[in-house]
């Protein structure tokens, strides 16, 4: 990844509205609840919430943050990472891998060693140590989803 560099929103404060646009325009979710979580991100010296981008120069690639709970039903199944996406053009070359990688490090130098992931993908994440805990019920969703976790164990 040595023409990309990951850029912690609290640390670059000026990238906050952009990316909240970018997170947006990826998941459909509002904006302002982007710009939300990353100003407390931002305002408060807590762990979560936390957000990342991939910059290719002042380009937004890829992104991903960490929350309490990515709108499910498990509320003891906290942080969660969320929102993870990567451009198309940038895919399948281990920037997803490295971001989560640098995510779990990241919270690890917190004092947070376990994380959780809600996602429909079946074997993408068990690539970069995640396993497949259980199956969880997601707000406003109809099928149930599969919960990941990473840990020391993993």
């Amino acid at each position: 990844m040595m023409e990309y560099r990951i850029v912690r929103i609290r640390e670059k404060k000026e990238l906050m509205e952009k990316a909240a646009e970018w997170f947006h325009l990826k998941w459909g979710i509002a904006r302002d609840a982007y710009e939300e979580s990353m100003q407390t991100c931002i305002r408060e010296e807590t762990a979560v919430p936390q957000w990342y981008v991939v910059l290719k120069g002042e380009t937004i690639i890829a992104g991903v943050g960490v929350i309490e709970n990515d709108f499910h039903e498990r509320k003891d199944l906290t942080p969660n990472v969320c929102a993870l996406y990567v451009e198309e053009e940038y895919r399948n070359q281990g920037i997803a891998g490295q971001l989560l990688e640098f995510v779990y490090k990241e919270f690890r130098s917190f004092g947070i060693s376990t994380l959780y992931l809600l996602t429909d993908h079946t074997s993408f994440y068990e690539r970069y140590g995640w396993e497949f805990l259980c199956m969880v019920q997601g707000s406003e969703e109809a099928e149930m989803s599969r919960m990941y976790i990473h840990n020391e164990g993993n």
